[in-house]
């Protein structure tokens, strides 16, 4: 019972943040698009004005051009939507976000102007792209990371840690460029563009997708090494695991069972958050290598003013985080007692 108060005091904790921060994004994105409506509708009674309302200047005198221009001024502002009050605008938009009805955009994207679509098209490409990445990584991280950390003080453990820190340095996107120069452009085993073509075979495809892959893993394994490195060298110098070895238990099952589980904790919420902040993409990597997933489609968003899809994009993002959290509570409540103790305690 008491865990089950801890999980429904984290969702509605969640679900609170949610409508605030939902309410917040609205009212900022939908005073942008205000000032763009009114510059859009400034720019079409300008051309009326050159073209139509000079001719009925013209010909019907400057009185009735007044009267048709103030007709058209009204036609403009219920056109933009400029007739309806702003907080009025931001609360439609807020629950039109929450029931994920996003709208359209001005231009059309991946061949669609609805923002849910679209999304849907981008969200796929990240996921394959950085999802692998990232579980590559992980994998790879936590083996070296646990291995180093029995090894410490060893030539592997110090060349570990002298490669991690070198390679966690370096900016994603210039270890890309240099990735193109060197792997596609000098040498030729890679294309220099991940764009997908209608064509493309599956292994076009994984031939497109293994550059940017090695890049990420490149850049990232090592930090994520060193992190358990570090969490397990703590835990290997506690008590119990003192006691496990003088009763003889085998090395594996010290580690695997009894070390790597009381460390869990920490490492379990950055897999929660590197897996999920993965179906966000990243903007700079995908220009790089000019791929269409969801932080290209954040850029793209950005440039073309589509308020539509950055409520969208903006929303999800939010959304993924969230939950994030809420799973990292609900493992650490699980893993570790004392954590929804204390929230139980103060409900």
């Amino acid at each position: 019972m008491g865990y089950l108060k801890y999980l429904a005091f984290r969702i509605v904790n969640a679900i609170i943040v949610l409508l605030i921060v939902t309410f917040i994004i609205s009212a900022l994105f939908v005073k942008v698009a205000e000032e763009s409506n009114k510059a859009a509708m400034f720019e079409e009674l300008m051309n009326w004005d050159k073209t139509e309302g000079k001719i009925i200047k013209q010909t019907a005198g400057i009185e009735e051009y007044e009267k048709v221009k103030a007709t058209k001024i009204e036609e403009l502002r219920r056109k933009y939507e400029l007739d309806v009050p702003y907080w009025e605008k931001v609360i439609n938009k807020a629950i039109r976000t929450l029931e994920l009805d996003f709208g359209t955009t001005k231009m059309p994207i991946f061949g669609t102007n609805n923002v849910s679509k679209i999304i849907r098209v981008a969200l796929p490409r990240s996921v394959v792209l950085f999802t692998t990445a990232t579980i590559i990584t992980i994998i790879l991280g936590l083996f070296l990371g646990v291995r180093a950390a029995r090894h410490a003080g060893s030539v592997f453990d110090r060349a570990l840690s002298v490669f991690a820190l070198l390679t966690y340095s370096l900016p994603m996107w210039w270890t890309g460029m240099m990735f193109i120069l060197i792997f596609a452009y000098k040498f030729g085993l890679f294309p220099m563009s991940s764009m997908f073509e209608p064509n493309d075979t599956l292994i076009d495809r994984i031939h497109k997708l293994a550059l940017p892959v090695l890049t990420y893993v490149f850049v990232a394994f090592g930090g994520w090494a060193w992190t358990t490195r570090n969490i397990m060298i703590g835990t290997l110098q506690e008590d119990f695991i003192m006691a496990a070895r003088a009763k003889g238990v085998p090395e594996h099952k010290i580690i695997y069972g009894h070390a790597l589980r009381a460390a869990a904790p920490p490492i379990v919420t950055m897999v929660i958050f590197a897996l999920l902040g993965s179906l966000g993409g990243a903007i700079i990597s995908e220009l790089v290598f000019n791929y269409p997933g969801m932080g290209r489609l954040y850029w793209v968003a950005l440039q073309q003013n589509e308020t539509n899809l950055l409520i969208g994009l903006t929303y999800f993002f939010t959304v993924l985080y969230l939950s994030g959290v809420v799973l990292a509570d609900m493992v650490y409540g699980f893993l570790d007692p004392r954590v929804k103790v204390g929230a139980s305690a103060k409900m």
